[in-house]
């Protein structure tokens, strides 16, 4: 099996680092090409800084890490520390990166990377607000064509919205950027609300992963005790959802989700669903479909692959 070459473009947030790490973890089926960050969670400097902690923590500490856009296209950031706590890594006490940042912007990497590649062979793994991807779009437009595929977290549908009611944290962040995203025409691939609040670390799957015994093991079972009681609280939830994590899952295990093949809009000029994915779920509608929606995921197997990844560091 030919390993996918991927880029993870992230704003970490505890379950972004959760997904790094599923992705460091499992060289076979993603071979990793650089992480640009963004803001969204909590601002540049802190997503930046957090993509650096992961990676040492894994100990892979050549992995090319870029800074990116530091605020969305058109409107004012939002972040999200009454989740992820100040740092978007609170929970683990982890020490401060000694890797240096790459040189460059993240969106140049993304340029440069894409082609200097042929068509259709990089998966661009979005899992924070879609701002670096679609001002690389909007910049070279030529690159649209290297691209394989996106598979993101974003949006929702029978969900419908965790930062306002009618829109997904990620893509209300930069509702113009997701706009861009899923009207380029590249393969979309959507993990939504709906499959990631199905992925719960449970007191049993956050104590297996804590019965690892390694750093890597002790490290993300803190982040889940940590990030946990706010979805407990929101919710009534048997606990946390890891969102991120599950679009590399699906790079290694696609078999553990379904979904349909329909049509998305984004929503940015209404006040009140500003940033809604419109999913045209029942097909409606005559709208060309542009994205596999996902709409339901095996949590046991997807906490089995996890455990199984993160054993390895």
């Amino acid at each position: 099996m030919t390993s996918r070459k991927i880029i993870i473009d992230t704003d970490p947030g505890q379950d972004d680092a959760v997904a790094i790490l599923l992705a460091l973890a499992s060289p076979e089926e993603v071979e990793l090409l650089g992480i640009t960050c963004v803001a969204g969670n909590v601002p540049l400097s802190y997503t930046t800084k957090n993509a650096r902690i992961i990676c040492e923590l894994a100990g892979k500490t050549d992995v090319l890490v870029y800074a990116g856009c530091d605020a969305p296209l058109a409107r004012k950031l939002v972040t999200a520390e009454h989740v992820h706590g100040r740092t978007g890594l609170d929970g683990p006490d982890l020490p401060d990166p000694h890797m240096p940042l790459a040189e460059g912007h993240a969106v140049d990497f993304l340029i440069e990377t894409l082609r200097s590649h042929p068509a259709g062979s990089v998966t661009l793994c979005p899992i924070g607000p879609l701002t670096n991807i679609a001002t690389a779009f909007k910049k070279a437009p030529d690159i649209i064509e290297k691209v394989q595929e996106i598979v993101l977290m974003g949006g929702a549908y029978f969900q419908v919205g965790n930062i306002t009611p009618a829109a997904e944290f990620n893509i209300y962040v930069d509702p113009e950027a997701a706009g861009i995203v899923f009207a380029a025409g590249v393969p979309i691939v959507v993990m939504p609300l709906d499959v990631t609040h199905q992925v719960l670390v449970t007191r049993a799957r956050n104590d297996a992963i804590r019965g690892l015994g390694t750093p890597v093991g002790t490290a993300v079972a803190q982040m889940t005790d940590f990030f946990e009681r706010y979805d407990r609280e929101k919710y009534g939830s048997d606990g946390a959802p890891l969102h991120d994590p599950c679009v590399i899952a699906y790079l290694i295990r696609p078999e553990l989700f379904s979904g349909r093949h329909i049509n998305v809009e984004i929503e940015t000029a209404s006040e009140l669903t500003l940033g809604m994915t419109v999913a045209d779920w029942w097909r409606v509608t005559d709208r060309p479909a542009n994205a596999t929606f996902m709409g339901s995921v095996d949590a046991d197997g997807f906490f089995d692959l996890l455990t199984e990844r993160l054993a390895r560091l």
